[in-house]
């Protein structure tokens, strides 16, 4: 592997990283030895790279350093634009313009070639089929990241109407439906809420008495899933 490419290969790894790592997992993960990574970590940081950290201590790449648009491989633009065209078909009036605006901000700053690959319509697709939304998903979402409490009126399978107050954490975007994560005050335990079933939605000037990435965190753990699962 070429040098330089070995430097953008540690820059990508550092970024997937939110808290340190050592040098020998970097190593590891790399295929070289922890020496050479200290001196490609030196030569980054010699180079404008924003990483925190010492020998024996552990690296951490912090927030807003940017990777030059110009390394994305052809396999990277293909996933990107996939997702942000799922997003486009899938996604509510909001997110689904913000996706076409992303696309639009990569493809300015790409070389003619990699445009022209982030144009080609190879990978498609589908048109949506979910339910209705009663509930809007911007509003929702507003909420999950100004860690507020809603208040629900929630429909069950039943067709059963409940009044509930939750913390919202989390969305998850299956094929056909969107299920909202939260701590449910009335069930004093996590429950999962389709958003398709939700008749109203308000949120409350309040924020909800924990962390998000701490319910985050918790409910994982509860139903055994991996950090890096969802």
């Amino acid at each position: 592997m070429a040098r330089s490419e070995r430097l953008l290969d540690l820059l990508q790894l550092l970024r997937r990283y939110r808290l340190p790592v050592t040098a020998q997992a970097l190593a590891d993960q790399l295929g070289v030895s922890v020496r050479t990574v200290y001196r490609d970590i030196a030569s980054l940081q010699l180079q404008g790279a924003d990483i925190a950290g010492e020998p024996g201590m552990g690296y951490q790449l912090r927030p807003g350093f940017l990777l030059p648009p110009l390394m994305f491989a052809e396999e990277e633009i293909e996933a990107l634009v996939l997702g942000m065209r799922w997003v486009e078909k899938r996604g509510d009036p909001r997110l689904a313009n913000a996706a076409g605006n992303a696309l639009a901000k990569v493809a300015a700053v790409l070389p003619d070639d990699l445009r022209r690959r982030l144009e080609d319509e190879t990978l498609l697709v589908g048109p949506a089929e979910g339910p209705l939304m009663a509930v809007d998903m911007a509003a929702l979402r507003d909420a999950i990241r100004q860690q507020r409490k809603l208040t629900l009126c929630y429909r069950d399978i039943k067709g059963d109407d409940s009044q509930r107050i939750v913390w919202p954490f989390a969305v998850g975007f299956f094929e056909k439906v969107q299920v909202l994560a939260a701590w449910c005050e009335l069930r004093q335990d996590f429950r999962h809420f389709r958003c398709d079933r939700i008749q109203q939605c308000e949120s409350l000037n309040e924020r909800y008495p924990r962390r998000r990435q701490a319910l985050l965190r918790e409910w994982r753990q509860r139903l055994g899933i991996a950090a890096d699962a969802v």
